[in-house]
């Protein structure tokens, strides 16, 4: 069976979508399907085409088995509506175009969370008559409105059209939450063409580690209890309630020593920074990202980890990646997002769940965990043997088997 998978986050990035495809394409190799991605060139989150890349309109490679084909895109920053648009509009026709020279194609998979990459696979497989799967990593367009990035708005509502469109004309749909399947269903969506697949953890990366002593000395944290955010700084992850939290922190009995490290980029890190200089904080430290490889290193560092979306209705139904990364290092989770992930958290032992935007209710638990070692290590325990269930292999091999159920039908 060959795969076509079109998406515009592939490594070296190192975001959720880039990670997921990925792994999942690498294990579809190594079941003896042939996968071919089309992708553009790496420029996430800064909008700079990475060393060792050109933006050009085809360049092909074999990467672990898969064949790895990038085209040109018009390239901007992850900030601006518009510019974002243009950006993503440019992939869907470069990456159609591309799809024509791929030959002998089963099933074409196009990846959210914008569609326009979907839109690509729609017509992908009307020229080829194939079967077509949308994966369904987020409720766009809403979610432009819940980050507040544009209103409601006769072009926000031409989007849901297009989002309705593609959900009827899809052959099957895999969302990575129940929710989303629940709510696709009560939009009208037929839930017999929706499957469920989960965001997962490579086992063979993320595995529990001593703290890295060097790089602690490196970074000055010995002797600190550090509570760590790694990921996207973005719109929607509301890292300014953890600024407010630092601050209040510094005045808590028994909050001395604590420290808050920021690992990763995104279209709000600089506001962030700046935030933090005008607070004048002394127990944050932001680190650019790192890639995926070195990555390891850094969670060794961390005492607990914070999770966190802004409060918004729509952030309830997701399940961030970075939840089963955690569990994987065995890292106690502080999780700051309602629904379906704290359910998980709160079933599988791993940490504890606070309101979003609530910087009080984070200190506090920031203050008891650290007092409590015992609950601590009960956590971590827990989270290593969680993770078990959420192993991206044993994820692939049924996105994998659903695709073949589909191509035989």
């Amino acid at each position: 069976m060959h795969i076509l998978f079109l998406t515009d986050n592939f490594p070296p990035e190192v975001n959720a979508p880039a990670s997921r495809t990925f792994e999942h394409c690498k294990e579809w190799v190594a079941h003896g399907a042939r996968v071919t991605v089309i992708t553009c060139a790496p420029n996430f989150p800064h909008g700079k085409v990475f060393d060792g890349y050109k933006n050009r309109f085809w360049q092909s490679q074999i990467v672990d088995g898969i064949r790895v084909i990038r085209v040109w895109s018009f390239i901007a920053a992850n900030q601006g509506f518009a510019l974002r648009i243009f950006d993503y509009v440019s992939f869907m026709m470069t990456a159609t175009l591309a799809s024509f020279f791929v030959y002998k194609v089963d099933i074409v998979v196009g990846t959210s969370p914008q569609f326009f990459t979907v839109c690509a696979a729609w017509i992908v497989s009307r020229f080829k008559r194939i079967p077509w799967v949308f994966e369904l990593r987020d409720i766009w367009p809403e979610s432009i409105k819940a980050v507040g990035a544009m209103n409601d708005s006769i072009a926000i509502r031409l989007l849901e059209r297009l989002e309705l469109f593609l959900y009827r004309k899809a052959t099957c749909i895999i969302s990575v939450t129940h929710t989303f399947k629940s709510t696709l269903t009560q939009r009208g969506i037929d839930s017999k063409k929706i499957e469920v697949v989960t965001n997962g953890v490579d086992l063979t990366q993320f595995i529990p580690q001593k703290k890295d002593e060097h790089l602690s000395a490196e970074l000055g944290l010995q002797n600190r209890f550090v509570a760590g955010y790694i990921g996207t700084h973005g719109m929607a992850h509301g890292l300014e309630t953890l600024l407010e939290a630092a601050q209040l922190i510094q005045s808590r009995p028994g909050g001395e020593n604590i420290l808050i490290l920021f690992l990763g980029d995104g279209a709000k890190k600089t506001e962030l920074v700046a935030n933090a200089q005008y607070r004048g904080l002394t127990n944050v430290l932001f680190l650019d990202s790192i890639s995926r490889a070195e990555v390891i290193r850094y969670w060794s560092l961390l005492d607990v980890s914070i999770i966190h979306l802004r409060k918004t209705e729509l952030f309830s139904s997701v399940i961030p990646s970075k939840l089963f990364e955690c569990m994987g290092v065995g890292i106690p989770v502080l999780h700051g997002v309602s629904g379906e992930s704290a359910q998980i958290v709160l079933a599988e032992q791993v940490g504890q769940v606070f309101e979003s935007e609530n910087p009080i209710q984070l200190v506090d638990l920031m203050l008891d965990l650290k007092a409590d070692s015992s609950r601590i290590n009960i956590y971590r325990r827990n989270g290593i043997e969680a993770a078990k269930r959420y192993d991206r292999k044993h994820l692939a091999a049924n996105m994998l088997s659903i695709l073949t159920r589909l191509v035989n039908k």
